[in-house]
């Protein structure tokens, strides 16, 4: 199931939705606008929220399935993260009706991807959910930084 929401949410839903935009608003806005407003509301938006949700409400599934740590002395740390990627997810979500906050999201969102696949590499021992964490990460950020880099210069 984890492998599902990651690749529905940080490729296929961003991907269909730039599509089916762009058929049809009659070629009015750029791609990588397109995109980037698609990948903050999925990526950021979505994915953060959802995954802030689990945190708080289920966080041995971060701590065991993620990270490998057994016990429940890592749950309040991953609470906060949770709460953490709930606010995220908010701005991700409300920069679909915001424009304002597209970019802001974005640059919060792809620092916050970024920095957390950078966070996996050092680790030896990933198992495949901490894997996919890490390459789905890098690749978020990089679509991010991408639409950042167009939007201000």
């Amino acid at each position: 199931m984890y492998f599902a929401v990651v690749i529905l949410l940080l490729l296929v839903f961003p991907v269909a939705s730039v599509s089916i935009e762009n058929i049809h608003s009659g070629h009015t806005l750029s791609m990588m606008l397109l995109t980037g407003r698609w990948f903050v509301f999925w990526a950021v938006g979505v994915r953060l929220f959802l995954a802030g949700m689990r945190q708080v409400i289920q966080p041995q599934f971060t701590a065991e399935k993620i990270f490998g740590l057994h016990g429940t002395a890592s749950f309040a740390i991953i609470r906060e993260l949770g709460f953490a990627n709930l606010s995220m997810g908010l701005v991700g979500i409300w920069s679909l009706f915001q424009i304002g906050w597209l970019v802001p999201a974005a640059i919060v969102g792809g620092l916050y991807y970024g920095l957390a696949g950078l966070g996996h590499i050092p680790r030896k021992s990933k198992n495949a959910k901490e894997y996919t964490a890490m390459v789905s990460d890098g690749f978020v950020f990089l679509v991010l930084l991408s639409f950042v880099i167009n939007r201000l210069f």
